[in-house]
């Protein structure tokens, strides 16, 4: 079965994304058609990138490398949570995804973002970056606001219309990453 990561994008103490993504997880369970994890950056204690060599030659020599290393390798496809910082993704994200590459070739990627414009600056930011890592992300994406989606910027109360953008980008991710499979096993 497809093994799709839902990435929280956040390290910052108190941060938004944690209830967001522990309810992008309760949504993705109801949803099926993959296995779903829910993967959190600060759980890997990634330090800026140290590692001596580039990730484009896969030989990584820091212990905290190789186990996020492991982890990104065993998902077939992703969703990023991500917050807006200063019209982009976390620099802790952005972070955590540097540090690898041929991990992440091959995969599909949906996002949802949050911050005061929806994250949407956060989403476009990273559409080009998993360009550049070779992974393929879907159209399909989930923006929420500070303003409409949250009680002091701070509690995550949903609007329930964001329910079906959620199924909608999974079911792109599943189907992407379904298809991209085959091109990691030949």
């Amino acid at each position: 079965m497809l093994k799709v990561g839902i990435i929280l994008g956040s390290t910052r103490p108190g941060r938004n994304g944690e209830a967001v993504a522990k309810w992008v997880f309760e949504l993705a369970q109801k949803h099926g058609g993959a296995e779903f994890e829910l993967v959190d950056i600060a759980d890997y204690a990634l330090p800026l990138l140290d590692e001596p060599i580039p990730p484009s030659q896969g030989k990584y020599s820091r212990e905290h490398t190789k186990k996020w290393a492991a982890k990104v390798k065993s998902l077939d496809a992703f969703v990023f949570v991500t917050p807006e910082y200063n019209h982009g993704t976390s620099g802790a994200l952005k972070n955590a995804i540097d540090f690898l590459y041929a991990e992440w070739n091959d995969k599909a990627a949906g996002f949802v973002g949050y911050g005061s414009a929806g994250g949407t600056r956060a989403i476009e930011h990273l559409r080009g970056i998993m360009a550049e890592i070779q992974v393929a992300d879907v159209r399909a994406n989930v923006m929420l606001s500070l303003f409409t989606d949250f009680v002091n910027w701070s509690e995550f109360k949903p609007d329930p219309r964001h329910e079906p953008e959620v199924g909608a980008m999974l079911d792109q991710v599943i189907r992407w990453g379904g298809a991209l499979q085959s091109l990691r096993a030949g």
